[in-house]
């Protein structure tokens, strides 16, 4: 039965058009070029991008959440003054365009991540710099108050030269919006917290954290369609580690690790982001470095991993990507190119195909796409 589901679930993908859908995307403003957070709407038949608003006057808004509700997106603030900062912004329905509500200090130093709970209660920020997770309650106007919780990380690893002290790198919400995992760069661990929706805090599980192979350096989280598997990809060895997820206690069991690199390279590369197709049949990773995607079938039944190959990402330093909802096209955000490359999706065997759409935008980091 439980296939039977997952292919009429990927028929339905199969047969779906991306109708209407916003791209947002986070970038670095400090070296000049970069205004701020781009929005652009996706083109069902292309995939290419066509910008519809900019909101400027944001210092290195790198990474980018939007709620569920569709009226606000979240933003980090990596710079301009003292520790970083979470920052609001309105949506208008009308025209697309953002607006700045407020800002909250992000409860470190160096916000790299943000995410907002599937209920749109509660934005959660991950900072690098000082190891720190915080959880903000969201006003009813979408504002952001003051932060509620926030949890230092102690500890450190193997990297002499990267793990010298806690990084957190990503904070993100299970399916049933009870737990939350935040994957520390800095100490191989995937710290896992209860969230406390009644008196918004971030309450450490039991057990409080996953352990992560020393030296791997965990930085994004994803979780399955299925609620029942999860995968972190590590930045320092080039890896994603399959997991599977008790939902009821919170808890991650490790099934495998598998590399994102050809098994012949040679160089220098770090991993960055993990995807699952909404199909729940492939998972891609990016490389930078090798600059490409790595591309692997997922078991429908064990949830491991089997290599598929990898696609070039037609610019250097893919830092980020994103796939749309109906699962047609993924949009590589490389960095150092400053362009935004667009691919079409085979249904069917997972494959990435370049659709010729590449979109120029100045130090892209995060790309997030939803129908609004």
């Amino acid at each position: 039965m439980s296939h039977l589901i997952a292919m009429l679930c990927l028929n339905c993908l199969s047969a779906a058009q991306p109708a209407d859908v916003l791209v947002y995307v986070g970038t670095y403003t400090s070296k000049g070029g970069s205004e701020g957070v781009y929005v652009y709407r996706l083109d069902p038949a292309t995939g290419g991008l066509k910008h519809v608003s900019t909101a400027p006057r944001l210092n290195n808004p790198s990474f980018v959440a939007i709620d569920p509700k569709g009226r606000c997106v979240y933003a980090v603030r990596e710079g301009g003054g003292p520790g970083g900062a979470i920052v609001a912004l309105a949506r208008n329905p009308a025209t697309n365009e953002l607006t700045i509500l407020n800002e909250q200090p992000s409860g470190g130093q160096g916000p790299c991540y943000v995410t907002v709970d599937r209920a749109g209660q509660f934005v959660l920020a991950a900072n690098y710099g000082s190891g720190s997770v915080a959880l903000f309650p969201v006003a009813a106007d979408g504002r952001l108050e003051p932060a509620g919780s926030v949890v230092q990380h102690e500890g450190s690893s193997v990297n002499p030269a990267r793990q010298k002290g806690p990084h957190a790198h990503s904070i993100v919400l299970d399916p049933a919006n009870r737990f939350a995992f935040a994957p520390d760069l800095g100490i191989d661990k995937i710290m896992i917290y209860r969230l406390d929706r009644e008196n918004g805090k971030l309450v450490p599980n039991d057990p409080p954290f996953a352990r992560c192979e020393p030296g791997s350096g965990p930085r994004h989280f994803t979780f399955h369609p299925d609620g029942k598997h999860a995968y972190v990809i590590e930045e320092l060895s080039s890896t994603v580690t399959a997991f599977a997820y008790e939902a009821a206690a919170g808890t991650l069991k490790t099934l495998q690790k598998i590399r994102t690199l050809p098994q012949d390279f040679q160089g220098a590369s770090t991993c960055a982001e993990v995807q699952v197709h909404p199909s729940g049949q492939f998972l891609y990773g990016s490389n930078r470095g090798h600059d490409s995607i790595a591309v692997f079938a997922i078991d429908s039944r064990t949830g491991t991993l089997r290599p598929l190959g990898h696609t070039p990402t037609q610019g250097k330093n893919p830092r980020n990507f994103a796939i749309d909802p109906s699962g047609t096209f993924l949009l590589a955000a490389n960095q150092d190119g400053n362009t935004i490359v667009s691919f079409r999706i085979n249904p069917d065997t997972g494959a990435l195909t370049a659709t010729g759409q590449v979109c120029e935008v100045s130090r892209p980091v995060c790309v997030k796409m939803v129908k609004p």
